[in-house]
């Protein structure tokens, strides 16, 4: 069975399966091969991107198309594109002077499978890689469209986007936040790259922001994305190591690091990402022209609030 088939007539777990499945097959041809030179450098980008993850962005890009009616081959690369930024994020975030883990998924962090130069290369060839994906031709958008995908992730990526809000966290480090700050900062470190996963779908679809459609989907896009950020902060905290693939719990109060967690509490905090799904959830009620299209929307918010790693 194919993802076109499932789109609207079958369950939201085929469809993340099938999703999952053709971001993997994608980013493996899109990822440079691991025998061309650089050899090394290639087989660390592809070890930091394929084979794990929970695929969350580019299941965003596709469940959008999905309700926008996009075809799959016009989102493949914006869905490829944005897990390539996200994967260098992480390479990056996994460094000795971020966050200094040693695993990632269950796995050696790239620093560690390889070394630390070798992880900083992998970040900025990954996020190279990105934009060439994107900015390539013959794939069935419109230019028009296309230079507006790439300003639409180059603004998500940088300094007013996920690395702007990598050094507004880093800054925080022993410091207290209040909530209001603690959301900006997540709104832009973690939220931006998820609303840039709705904005490339709607770029796709040649929906401008300010359309109904556009602006529905992008209140969505900011509650799930702080709401993806507050469970993060929670599984940091009692998540399972097993699950998590992380090497200790309560990495982030042992660095000091503000989280919701210990800003709120553990119940408050958890009572917080559901009021986020809640609102997630309204914001696809003004959607009433194709409630149906937004299943896979609705429970994929649920997956982000409910999640396990």
């Amino acid at each position: 069975m194919t993802l076109d088939a499932i789109v609207n007539n079958e369950t939201f777990a085929q469809f993340r399966k099938l999703s999952v499945q053709r971001t993997e097959s994608v980013l493996g041809t899109l990822l440079p091969p691991a025998h061309i030179l650089p050899a090394r450098l290639h087989d660390a980008m592809r070890y930091s991107t394929l084979g794990g993850g929970k695929r969350i962005r580019p299941l965003l890009v596709y469940a959008t198309g999905a309700c926008l009616g996009v075809p799959l081959e016009h989102l493949d690369r914006p869905a490829a594109a944005l897990e390539m930024i996200h994967a260098y994020s992480l390479v990056h975030d996994d460094l000795p002077a971020m966050d200094n883990d040693d695993l990632r998924r269950g796995q050696p962090t790239c620093h560690r499978a390889y070394d630390e130069a070798t992880a900083i290369l992998v970040g900025d060839a990954l996020q190279a890689q990105a934009f060439q994906v994107l900015a390539e031709p013959g794939w069935g958008v419109t230019a028009e469209w296309q230079v507006q995908m790439l300003a639409t992730l180059a603004q998500a990526s940088g300094s007013r986007g996920m690395v702007g809000g990598q050094a507004i966290d880093l800054a925080a480090v022993g410091h207290e936040l209040a909530l209001p700050a603690l959301e900006q900062m997540h709104l832009h470190k973690t939220g931006m790259l998820i609303r840039c996963a709705i904005q490339l779908a709607l770029c796709a679809a040649g929906i401008g922001e300010k359309e109904s459609k556009g602006a529905a989907l992008l209140r969505y896009a900011d509650r799930v994305g702080l709401a993806f950020q507050v469970q993060d902060d929670i599984l940091d905290e009692i998540g399972d190591l097993q699950q998590t693939g992380k090497a200790r719990q309560g990495a982030d109060r042992s660095r000091n690091k503000p989280s919701f967690v210990t800003l709120l509490g553990l119940v408050e905090a958890q009572n917080y990402a559901r009021r986020l799904l809640d609102e997630a959830l309204e914001a696809l009620e003004a959607l009433q022209s194709w409630q149906t299209e937004a299943d896979h929307l609705r429970a994929l918010a649920r997956l982000i609030v409910e999640r396990n790693k």
